[in-house]
């Protein structure tokens, strides 16, 4: 009968961590086979020690990547949101947003007010909380987004930009008003807003009012043609009050 000596076995641990892809369990299988020679744990709670780092290993390098693609400018959480210096928000409202059930009913949510008022903060917290739930998010100021439109309408290849861009579970479009849409960018953009129509969720951030979105995009009947679309299902919060740091 052939014994396999404890250093044997540790080493094929090693190599089954190694061919796992599992670098934070080997990382820490020294330290945790030391606190089971002096009692501390027993082979149960150092399963379980060494599964949780690695799985909490993947998931922050998932997120990691998730965010990237997700295009943030900055990673901002709601944490780190001071609703005290913004009174007329309802912070339970903003809250329960984070709960993301306006993403499995493909609602729009509208973040209106001045410059400066934390309205693209909030949307980009929101869209950090669908990132760690696992939802593909997509983040762009609308006048970049207008242009990738142009883009590839130019180049023949709008349907499948489109098609991309209603691939995110949340379609994040900061800065309307901001800019001024260039001459045929209201019609893409309402292009696409079309294709999501009760498909997919978005926030949308705008420091202009709803009666002024046809100086936005250039035309009262493109205007009206977005409105109807993007007030369909809609959650409309509308911060006021000084600007916010």
């Amino acid at each position: 009968m052939t014994h396999t000596s404890p250093s044997s076995r540790v080493d094929n641990i090693r190599h089954s961590l190694v061919g796992l892809r599992m670098p934070r369990a080997l990382e820490m299988l020294d330290a945790t086979l030391r606190r089971i020679e002096q009692g501390q744990i027993d082979g149960v709670e150092a399963l379980d020690e060494l599964l949780t780092e690695e799985l909490s290993l993947r998931e922050n390098r998932r997120i990691r990547a998730a965010l990237r693609m997700a295009r943030l400018p900055v990673v901002k959480t709601l944490t780190g949101f001071d609703f005290a210096f913004q009174p007329s928000l309802d912070r339970n409202r903003i809250m329960a947003l984070a709960g993301l059930d306006f993403i499995a009913r493909a609602e729009v949510i509208h973040l209106l007010g001045p410059p400066g008022t934390g309205k693209s903060h909030l949307a980009t917290a929101l869209a950090v909380e669908a990132v760690r739930a696992g939802k593909l998010v997509y983040f762009v100021a609308l006048a970049d987004l207008v242009a990738q439109l142009a883009k590839a309408e130019r180049e023949g290849t709008l349907r499948e930009r489109i098609r991309f861009l209603c691939r995110a579970s949340l379609l994040v479009v900061d800065e309307i008003g901001y800019l001024p849409v260039t001459p045929g960018g209201g019609n893409l953009f309402f292009q696409l807003v079309n294709a999501r129509y009760e498909k997919g969720a978005m926030i949308l951030t705008s420091n202009r009012g709803f009666a002024e979105w046809g100086d936005i995009f250039g035309s009262p009947v493109v205007a009206t043609a977005l409105l109807d679309r993007l007030l369909h299902h809609a959650i409309v919060t509308q911060i006021e009050g000084s600007s916010y740091r």
